[in-house]
């Protein structure tokens, strides 16, 4: 499981994806989340603008955990 520092109040789905070098451009968090299960907090869920909070933890079809920490 890897920490996501947060410096703003929240990210959304597609800029995770991003972050964590899932996806290459913005352009792609549509089509990836259309083809594979993205988990937050336990529940599949689709929506690239979903807003990821401190403590949310987001789950990848790779296997790969992420949690969101308040950042500093």
């Amino acid at each position: 499981m890897e920490t996501v520092n947060l410096k703003t109040p929240y990210i959304t789905l597609g800029q995770l994806l991003k972050i964590v070098d899932e996806i290459s451009s913005g352009g792609q968090a549509k089509w990836y989340l259309s083809e594979n299960n993205v988990k937050i907090n336990g529940e599949i869920d689709d929506r690239r603008g979903r807003k990821l909070y401190p403590d949310d933890k987001v789950e990848l079809p790779n296997g790969k955990t992420y949690v969101m920490k308040a950042g500093r």
